[in-house]
């Protein structure tokens, strides 16, 4: 009966100590994953507005070009679009003929009206009419803010239809982190969903975030159930009547 309590005490430590090794495992994996296989950028200006504002904080999935599908929003640096990188929103690949606008005022694909509800409703799709066929190997961009936003339009001439070759794409945008008021994944572009190739999936950054999160819980719970099991252990035993060890006290010598 005495060796109870003990025990009891032994195999709560031991389950403390295996939560934080747990915890760590998983809070160092998935942070160390998260920086291995994201970028993080500041954004300049409205022009992704308003998926994306001047000043927000995104992450991207590093990928190459062979990754990309209409409706992402890449992250690419070319010449002719200035020194930084450069986010936008992919609406044609090589193939494709990217035209504005049909009769509904939409925006279409080899003819396909696209649905963008990103794009806000008073804009429209364009502000011009314009048709681009998108060379192989190559993507048209377009900003979310389409009254406002310097893309393949603008470097559109009659030679050149305003693309960029996937080669000068860096990663997809997946997230706004910061301010936290905006924190939240980006949503699919669904719209571009029924032709061929799809849409790009959903990257890695949800459970990467959950298991940095519980790990993290891990360790807090881990360490603080120590001295808890501690303090349990040793109440089981006074009940118990196991003795404590006995307190030595100093006594004075007598002349």
């Amino acid at each position: 009966m005495s060796g109870a309590p003990g025990h009891g005490g032994r195999l709560g430590r031991r389950l403390s100590a295996v939560a934080v090794g747990v915890g760590c495992v998983l809070f160092l994996g998935g942070f160390v994953l998260a920086a291995f296989l994201y970028q993080p950028y500041t954004v300049p200006t409205n022009s992704m507005s308003p998926a994306v504002m001047a000043g927000d904080r995104v992450l991207a999935q590093r990928i190459d070009g062979s990754e990309v599908r209409r409706g992402d929003v890449v992250v690419f640096r070319d010449a002719l679009w200035g020194d930084s990188p450069m986010i936008k929103r992919v609406v044609g690949v090589g193939g494709d003929t990217v035209a504005c606008c049909d009769e509904g005022g939409r925006l279409t694909v080899n003819g396909e009206p696209i649905v963008e509800p990103y794009v806000e409703e008073a804009q429209g799709a364009a502000g011009v009419g314009f048709e681009a066929t998108v060379p192989d190997g190559e993507i048209f961009l377009l900003g979310d803010d389409r009254v406002d936003s310097l893309d393949s339009r603008n470097l559109m001439t009659e030679s050149d239809p305003g693309t960029v070759p996937l080669t000068a794409v860096s990663g997809r945008v997946e997230a706004t982190v910061w301010p936290f008021d905006r924190l939240g994944v980006l949503p699919a572009a669904s719209g571009f969903a029924e032709l061929p190739g799809g849409v790009s999936g959903a990257g890695p950054l949800r459970p990467l975030a959950y298991a940095t999160v519980a790990g993290g819980l891990l360790i807090v719970c881990g360490a603080l159930s120590g001295p808890v099991v501690g303090r349990l252990t040793r109440a089981r035993s006074d009940r118990h009547g196991v003795p404590t060890p006995p307190v030595a006290h100093n006594e004075g010598t007598h002349g």
